[in-house]
């Protein structure tokens, strides 16, 4: 599977409060509404600067903090399919794939805001079309990618019924 979109580049340490502001995520279920005010503590005007498709970068410890499923919904809301970064908190990280949010670990070094990535999660390799360069992550187990790919484990065992492995 091939995911291919635009960098947006944060540091290390990105909080689920950073991620969607608990001033919001107390008062809608709505995800839409939510995703209006992703990233907006770090940078006002996120949510009119991303698009369908677009990439979440970061440094390590990505989605630290609380462990609502919040966080990756609104990422998701927003259309973001995948947030690659150098580390994960556990239990976002864990959340992220039950809500069928793709996440990768890499360095993330040499991408910057802007640049266009080209990204096989099979493979793990993220290529940096802007740049000319690649790099490589270790790739997600096959069975998280179709889990994912199914919009999560609820809509997954909804079509399957059960694991397939």
């Amino acid at each position: 599977m091939v995911l291919k979109g635009q960098a947006h580049k944060f540091g290390d340490d990105i909080n689920t409060d950073y991620i969607i502001s608990g001033k919001y995520k107390f008062k809608t279920l709505d995800m839409k509404e939510l995703a209006s005010h992703l990233m907006e503590d770090l940078d006002p005007q996120f949510s009119q600067k991303v698009r369908p498709g677009d990439i979440l970068v970061a440094g390590k410890n990505f989605g630290c903090g609380s462990s609502r499923e919040q966080a990756p919904l609104v990422i998701k809301s927003a259309g973001i399919p995948l947030v690659i970064a150098r580390s994960f908190a556990r239990i976002f990280f864990r959340n992220a794939l039950n809500v069928g949010l793709f996440l990768l670990e890499a360095d993330t070094e040499s991408i910057s805001g802007g640049d266009l990535l080209e990204v096989n999660l099979t493979t793990g390799i993220i290529r940096n079309l802007s740049r000319g360069s690649q790099t490589s992550a270790q790739p997600l187990p096959e069975f998280l990618v179709e889990i994912a790919r199914e919009g999560g484990v609820v809509a997954y065992l909804r079509k399957y019924g059960q694991f397939k492995i």
